[in-house]
């Protein structure tokens, strides 16, 4: 008897490792009994497209299954990878794609998956979820599709995209507890160490970055101190991936956004914070950990520094407003 769930993963060149490993996991832990991994509940197979394929972190997958007939799955799933240098989708996948579309099997794209599922022609008149953080480049290519870069994902008929990260879990549970039930969804959740099954119009944290940067090198340690957020490293080993000094990063940083890295990073802190405070029940001082501070007092200290007010006050503020935050002065 076949399994009430199965999907079939497509994977770009240079796939996301995260999007694909979250998603999968989420099936395997929801698929058997505790977390012994039997195919029972669900079924996943990775379609060869040429593989094996090497993610953007280097690791490799290896193919497990023809790519030959889309109506076997419940679902196909296409996970995006690196956009710079371009996506080079073989041919072989937009015809299987398209023969999917028209077999009526739904598609899901994770993270950079909706620009394949774009390129393929299969978003027309279809609302897509994109990060934040490519919805320029996403835009830019594809100016006449509708899109929203404020929530986790998008269920929109047979179409399902999602922004990416950790958002691909809520997604995965979405699919667990319509097939399989919501127990089965929320034991995959709390195993990974997850919240309960979120629903799709959850927030997606939007885009921090207060300055705009046109210089390469400061963009990626924009990034960077981005996803190090609630790290305490030293500048100095920021530039150790950048192949740079800490005086040429100063340098650069500082004619590119008019900021030290370590004034920038401040500053991030600050509006990840707020995004926290005004979208979340998190306690205070779990804002404050998340968000690099050691302690609630020096968090508090910065945020009146900064701000001129406390968390709380900002907390409060954010039902009223959401404009961009702007630091007091102090002369």
């Amino acid at each position: 008897m076949a399994p009430p769930l199965r999907v079939g993963f497509l994977l770009a060149p240079r796939f996301t490792l995260t999007a694909f490993a979250g998603f999968v996991d989420a099936l395997r832990l929801a698929a058997d009994d505790g977390d012994r991994s039997r195919p029972r509940l669900c079924r996943w197979d990775i379609l060869d497209t040429g593989g094996p394929f090497v993610s953007s972190c280097g690791a490799s997958v290896a193919p497990t299954a023809l790519m030959e007939t889309p109506e076997s799955y419940d679902y196909l799933v296409i996970v995006g990878g690196l956009l710079h240098g371009g996506q080079q989708i073989p041919d072989s996948m937009y015809a299987f794609l398209r023969e999917a579309a028209a077999k009526r099997v739904p598609l899901v794209g994770l993270c950079t998956g909706s620009f394949v599922l774009a390129r393929a022609g299969l978003l027309e008149g279809y609302l897509t979820c994109v990060s934040w953080f490519h919805r320029e480049a996403f835009a830019a290519e594809f100016g006449h599709l509708r899109i929203v870069s404020n929530q986790m994902f998008v269920v929109d008929r047979d179409r399902l995209t999602c922004a990416g990260g950790t958002s691909v879990v809520h997604l995965a549970a979405y699919l667990i507890e319509k097939a399989i039930g919501r127990a089965s969804a929320v034991k995959a959740l709390r195993i990974m160490i997850e919240e309960q099954p979120l629903p799709s119009r959850t927030l997606q944290p939007e885009e921090v970055l207060s300055e705009r940067s046109t210089d390469t090198v400061v963009r990626k340690a924009m990034l960077l101190l981005e996803q190090q957020l609630h790290s305490s490293q030293p500048i100095e080993q920021l530039c150790e991936p950048l192949g740079i000094g800490r005086r040429q990063l100063e340098r650069r940083f500082r004619r590119d956004v008019g900021l030290s890295p370590a004034g920038y990073r401040q500053r991030l802190r600050m509006e990840r914070a707020r995004w926290l405070l005004q979208n979340t029940d998190l306690e205070v001082t779990e804002v404050a950990f998340e968000c690099g501070f050691h302690d609630n007092t020096h968090f508090a200290r910065v945020v009146r520094r900064l701000l001129g007010t406390t968390p709380s006050h900002v907390r409060a503020a954010g039902k009223t407003a959401k404009g961009p935050l702007r630091e007091q002065s102090h002369s």
